[in-house]
């Protein structure tokens, strides 16, 4: 029989919409055409070898070649390769997962809802928050609280959360009901000589103004990451988040954490929620959670929020949502593994360890002088790319410094990713001391190189 398969010549033509990318651009300079991974490196169709800086989209915590993941997607393929979780009906491997992820999660997350992205564990966050206050007699809190730079998916309500332009452009966004403030990045948006705290209770207080003229009646939740990943590498200043909680509990909202990016182990915590003392009401999970190696995301409900949604179920005959692939066993049982995987590595210290060498190896950088600053906790890191570190003044958009800085690790071998004007880093978790070095050394030829492009 003839194969149908599209010949190797013919991939450059192959009619695929690229997330992120400029179509035009890419049809007219092609793809990169990757064809097979091994530990943290990527091969392309030439058989040139990547080391892989940002572990693929954050997610490749295992790398590209993790055998027990590859053999429990294998086992669960021969056993139950697919099935649902509608009505009264689900696999036992579902059941398994929920059990140990709640057993590791933060405290009071006691139910579990799974779905296939970070988008869509988002979605049904912020379907579940109107549900519950129309069970409470409250359907006018309604509102989010997002804030600018952060991600929080590309569905169309996610996407109205996200607070970062480029998705907004052209698709009629943002929408009503999202309300946005300030991300905190204390070392582009403090006032002179404002120490972190300082600048954390001023945040804290324009927040609380806002509630105060829109109203704590209307609105529903506040959403953000421990870290904001797409939004640039952005860690919290010092007592952010202690001062934030209270004034959420006060009004009466509530508390959305987003772990998509940070979940297991990427902070040097087993979750972002650890790093920063979080005690969320709904935390949204995926990524890591199977390594990347199936489309699985979870999102983790407080007991109270689960038993109102279960009470006004009831009263309504149904709850009415789900996804086709939610709770499918395959990514399930390839999630388990990776959750065995991650206990035997005794993960946050696994990435502790490996987290003192890959900052040795960033610091350096800091004497280019246009490396504004390098940020980030654990595994992640973005570094900033400035036209003048006095002033903090970046290159003018057109120059895409970033994107040069990219093209540059690009053709040292070393694949980051370009986030506005900073370059993210967060390469796989099982990462050795050696590539650690070997990324810093490819790292380092790429900015001498940008430097000398942009300061000619």
């Amino acid at each position: 029989m003839q194969s149908t398969s599209t010949p190797a010549a013919d991939l450059r033509t192959a009619r695929v919409i690229s997330p992120y990318a400029n179509p035009i651009a890419n049809a007219q300079n092609g793809s990169l055409v990757i064809v097979r991974g091994e530990g943290v490196h990527v091969y392309d169709e030439h058989g040139r070898r990547y080391l892989e800086g940002v572990a693929a989209l954050w997610y490749a915590s295992l790398g590209f070649s993790a055998q027990r993941l590859i053999d429990a997607a294998h086992r669960q393929m021969a056993t139950l390769p697919c099935y649902h979780a509608f009505g009264n009906k689900i696999s036992d491997v579902c059941l398994e997962l929920a059990a140990r992820i709640v057993e590791i999660a933060p405290p009071g997350l006691g139910q579990v809802f799974f779905g296939s992205s970070g988008s869509d564990a988002n979605d049904t966050a912020m379907k579940l928050v109107r549900y519950y206050n129309n069970a409470r007699g409250r359907p006018l809190k309604r509102k989010f609280i997002s804030r600018h730079w952060g991600y929080h998916g590309t569905s169309l309500a996610t996407a109205a959360l996200t607070g970062v332009p480029r998705n907004h452009a052209g698709f009629d966004l943002p929408m009503a009901d999202v309300l946005r403030v300030e991300c905190p990045n204390h070392w582009r948006n403090a006032l002179p000589g404002e120490s972190e705290e300082a600048y954390a209770s001023r945040l804290v207080a324009e927040i609380e103004a806002l509630i105060q003229r829109e109203g704590a009646d209307t609105i529903a939740a506040f959403i953000a990451e421990p870290v904001a990943g797409v939004g640039g590498v952005l860690v919290p200043p010092a007592t952010y988040f202690e001062k934030l909680q209270p004034l959420l509990r006060r009004h009466d909202i509530l508390f959305l954490v987003d772990e998509v990016i940070t979940g297991f182990g990427r902070l040097g915590h087993m979750f972002g929620c650890d790093a920063f003392a979080l005690k969320p009401d709904m935390l949204t999970l995926a990524k890591a959670l199977s390594g990347g190696y199936q489309p699985i995301s979870a999102l983790l409900v407080s007991d109270e929020i689960a038993s109102t949604v279960a009470r006004q179920s009831a009263q309504l005959g149904v709850f009415g949502h789900g996804y086709t692939y939610s709770a499918h066993p395959v990514p399930a049982a390839v999630a388990l593994e990776a959750l065995s995987i991650y206990r035997e590595m005794d993960l946050p210290n696994w990435v502790r360890a490996r987290a003192e060498t890959f900052w040795q190896m960033l610091d350096p950088l800091r004497a280019s002088p246009i490396i504004g600053q390098i940020r980030g906790l654990g595994l992640m890191a973005g570094i900033e790319v400035v036209a003048d570190r006095t002033t903090k003044a970046s290159f003018r958009p057109e120059v895409g410094a970033a994107r040069v800085l990219e093209r540059n690790c690009l053709a040292e071998g070393l694949i980051v990713r370009a986030l506005g004007e900073t370059v993210g880093l967060a390469p796989p978790l099982i990462i050795s001391h050696d590539e650690i070095r070997d990324l810093g050394e490819r790292l380092a030829r790429a900015v001498a190189v940008t430097e000398r492009q942009l300061l000619a």
